[in-house]
């Protein structure tokens, strides 16, 4: 496994081993304690995203001239694989703060936005939220309801926005609006709006399967004026500006799986050698054994699946298809292993205070959000065949 040395194929760098440790420290001297009652009250992790900010895991990308800690893609995935390792609900903040927002404001955003945003963005002063699904527009991102009518200096925003993570925490939203219908996906704008703008409220917060340490909620715009200088791009940019934003995400999310799977994996070895059936530790056993070779080998691949895609972004390649595949496959591997790892606990599996029924119901959502499995196989086979 990589987790503490280098692969034959990727040669990770000092620097880059160096964050994957700081991020090791990091879960399991902060993260580590208290994730089971986070999980259980729904409490969202506060002091630890201060503490993240501060470690510079808030902005990773970013270029230090905006407050980032101008590292590559292949550093982030080591990072939120340790993060997520422990806590997936810290990991999704991380990762909707870093590949959605910061990213797609450093790459497309206006001199003024960036200078305005970033760098409290990547301290964890405030943390921002990306907002595309609706009601009616999950998989299908082009049939925008949410309307952002161009009044000259400003749009008025109208509609309701589902499934938004960081949605009653953030500070800064990067809101997906349809300005003109009779251009369809060419006439969708992407707006900052900040909390407080009058017109904008939050829903409650979702009671969820999973990842419960981390807000998702409603949002609901009623005739919110946003300047026309909160506009990303130029005029119908924003269907573009979010599939490239998503494209990067899948990345994120695919090592949030694979880090769901290698905590449940590393719990799994652990028991396995500790608890004893007939005699002898149950590791001893094959069937155990045989489980354990399933969960190991599929980990692997999916590392490797996933240092791919973040070598292709790195090396400005296309990453379509890796990233869609490294999040398909890291997703499957995430479900199947956390359902095994509760299976080799036996009975303790099925308690909380073992992890592994929190990591099963953690892992779920990563076949979900940010694209589901069935649009990444859309976008796979339409690399393949063009």
């Amino acid at each position: 496994m990589l987790t503490t040395t280098q692969s034959s194929i990727f040669q990770l760098t000092e620097e880059q081993l160096a964050v994957q440790a700081a991020a090791r420290d990091f879960a399991q001297s902060e993260l580590w304690a208290g994730v089971i009652e986070r999980d259980e009250h729904q409490k969202f992790p506060a002091e630890q995203i201060k503490k993240m900010g501060e470690l510079g895991f808030m902005g990773m990308m970013v270029s230090p001239e905006y407050g980032g800690g101008g590292m590559d893609t292949m550093s982030y995935v080591l990072a939120m694989e340790e993060i997520s390792k422990v806590d997936a609900s810290c990991s999704v903040i991380m990762s909707v703060n870093n590949s959605l927002v910061c990213w797609g404001l450093e790459k497309y955003g206006t001199e003024e936005q960036k200078q305005k945003y970033l760098p409290r963005l990547c301290s964890g002063e405030i943390i921002g939220a990306f907002a595309l699904s609706e009601p009616e527009a999950g998989s299908d991102a082009t049939s925008q309801r949410t309307t952002a009518e161009d009044k000259g200096d400003y749009y008025l925003l109208n509609g309701t926005k589902n499934w938004i993570t960081n949605g009653t925490t953030a500070s800064v939203y990067l809101v997906v609006a349809q300005t003109n219908p009779e251009l369809k996906h060419r006439g969708i704008n992407v707006l900052i709006v900040e909390k407080g703008m009058e017109g904008f409220q939050t829903g409650p917060k979702e009671n969820k399967l999973g990842i419960r340490g981390s807000d998702t909620c409603s949002l609901m715009f009623t005739d919110v004026k946003v300047p026309k200088e909160n506009r990303i791009g130029d005029d119908g940019f924003g269907f573009k500006f979010a599939m490239q934003v998503l494209a990067g995400g899948r990345i994120g999310i695919a090592a949030q799986a694979l880090g769901i799977a290698s905590g449940a994996y590393e719990l799994s070895v652990k028991y396995a050698k500790e608890r004893k059936a007939f005699g002898v530790p149950i590791s001893q056993h094959q069937a155990i054994q045989f489980k354990l070779a399933d969960m190991a080998t599929n980990i692997d691949a999916a590392r490797l699946l996933c240092l791919q895609a973040a070598h292709d972004k790195d090396m400005h390649q296309d990453y379509a298809k890796s990233g869609a595949m490294a999040k398909l496959f890291a997703s499957k591997v995430a479900m199947d292993t956390t359902v095994e790892a509760v299976q080799v606990h036996g009975g303790y599996g099925f308690v909380k205070e073992y992890h592994v029924e929190r990591m099963m119901r953690d892992a779920k959502i990563t076949q979900i959000y940010e694209g589901t499995s069935e649009i990444q196989k859309i976008v796979i086979s339409r690399e393949i065949l063009k």
